[in-house]
């Protein structure tokens, strides 16, 4: 395919992009994707996926609030075993030992739930070890639908779903 831009060369960056709804596709050469402002993995561009992360997160709009307090007043937060700041993290991209995500929990857990939704593993169960987890699951959905259900006085699904939830309870204990 030849860059759509000049005609000339191969088109070696081909992306997407979407704006208000709209999509669309480019492919263009590296002479060209330098010309607009384009970046490309492998350019020197002092683009990294650390960078894409930090914009992701908004890291850098927090590290200049924590800059702009008075020395005095907020010690940098470091990790007590490998010493790594959390300003350090955000500039690298990793951690430094395992502690860390402990030691930054409190900055950690609001990112996580910016881009999960939640701060615990909701990943899948492998099928031959997960069977009592997935069932302990499906109760507690079970039991969240039957208070609903009592909360609108749909009694006969309440009492439909109190008897699936006690087929599974004896399920999980034999």
């Amino acid at each position: 395919m030849q860059c759509q831009e000049c005609g000339k060369r191969p088109a070696t960056l081909h992306y997407t992009k979407i704006i208000n709804g709209e999509k669309n596709e480019f492919h263009l050469c590296e002479v060209c994707a330098r010309e607009r402002g384009e970046q490309m993995a492998g350019m020197d561009s002092g683009f990294s996926i650390n960078n894409l992360l930090s914009g992701l997160l908004n890291l850098d709009g927090q590290f200049a609030e924590q800059q702009a307090r008075p020395a005095a007043q907020a010690q940098p937060l470091r990790c007590p075993t490998c010493g790594l700041t959390y300003s350090q993290f955000s500039k690298i991209g990793r951690f430094g030992c395992s502690d860390c995500y402990d030691a930054f929990s409190a900055q950690l857990d609001p990112l996580f739930r910016r881009v999960h939704g939640h701060t615990t593993h909701r990943g899948k169960v492998p099928e031959r070890t997960g069977g009592k987890l997935r069932v302990r699951r499906e109760i507690d959905k079970l039991k969240q639908e039957m208070a609903t259900r009592i909360e609108n006085e749909e009694f006969e699904e309440a009492a439909r779903l109190r008897d699936r939830i006690r087929d599974l309870q004896e399920k999980l204990d034999s």
